[in-house]
């Protein structure tokens, strides 16, 4: 399932996939790979990522029953 919200929540803070995988510390198409639901990251990642778009996990990573 494609991560739609981790997209959103990417441009909204106006950054690149290049730009967010360079703050995390990945590759920018492991970050192409996440927004296309190819890739799942550790939780450590997760984390990551959610510091750097000042999201929770829930906000980005979390599937309510309305969405599944």
């Amino acid at each position: 399932m494609k991560n739609l919200k981790l997209k959103a929540a990417r441009a909204m803070k106006d950054m690149s996939q290049e730009d967010l995988s360079n703050v995390v510390g990945v590759s920018r198409q492991t970050i192409n790979a996440i927004e296309k639901g190819d890739y799942n990251p550790t939780i450590k990642l997760c984390i990551a990522i959610c510091r750097a778009l000042d999201k929770t996990l829930d906000d980005l990573f979390w599937n309510s029953d309305a969405e599944e």
